[in-house]
């Protein structure tokens, strides 16, 4: 498939503390300001909620809801739309990536590498393989946050004497702090594997 453009908007927004409603409210009303010609449109990590751990907050039923919000505002904006959230499934809780379409159909990626640093990983259940989506000709590799410090899992492998993704996806919480690893980590990530890569972060305080 021929690569089309792709016109990507990426919202770096500051997140209300395990309040999906409020966070909701305000990606909504950023969204109906981005022109009509974006395909694509990227939210950060945990989008909802911020980087909570305290998933006696999440139910199925607020899972099932916050993808219906995705699905929703994807068809009204004609354009895919992906993030992160917090998600329960069975027993189970993942950081979970969504792309979404606009006419419905979606695709998952889990967190693979969990921040044990803030404890994530007793938390949440880490995921066992990565996503390749196809859109508008590109390949593209959808991954979170602390996945930018493990090359071996965003390598780009060849497939059928091609490379398996164009563009690295990265959606993040990530520290100010730590701000000279993510902007360095990110170039690296583009080098070695001779591709796009597109980072998106949270700001303000958590």
């Amino acid at each position: 498939m021929v690569k089309q453009d792709l016109n990507i908007a990426a919202i770096q927004a500051p997140l209300y503390w395990e309040n999906p409603e409020k966070n909701f409210h305000q990606f909504e009303e950023k969204i109906v300001t981005i022109p009509k010609t974006t395909d694509l449109i990227i939210l950060p990590e945990m989008f909802s909620t911020g980087f909570s751990m305290n998933t006696d907050l999440i139910t199925e039923e607020s899972s099932a809801e916050a993808l219906k919000w995705m699905k929703y505002t994807s068809a009204k904006q004609n354009a895919a739309l992906c993030g992160s959230l917090a998600i329960k499934e069975g027993e189970l809780f993942y950081n979970r990536l969504y792309w979404v379409n606009p006419d419905g159909s979606f695709n998952h990626y889990d967190k693979r590498h969990l921040f044990s640093l803030s404890k994530e990983h007793k938390s949440f259940t880490k995921g066992k393989s990565r996503l390749i989506v196809e859109f508008k000709g590109w390949k593209i590799c959808p991954l979170i946050c602390y996945d930018l410090r493990f090359p071996v899992w965003s390598r780009n492998t060849l497939q059928n004497e091609t490379a398996e993704f164009d563009l690295l996806l990265y959606v993040a919480n990530w520290p100010e702090k730590r701000v000279f690893a993510w902007q360095n980590l990110l170039i690296a990530r583009a080098i070695e594997n001779q591709s796009y890569a597109l980072g998106v972060n949270r700001i303000g305080n958590d």
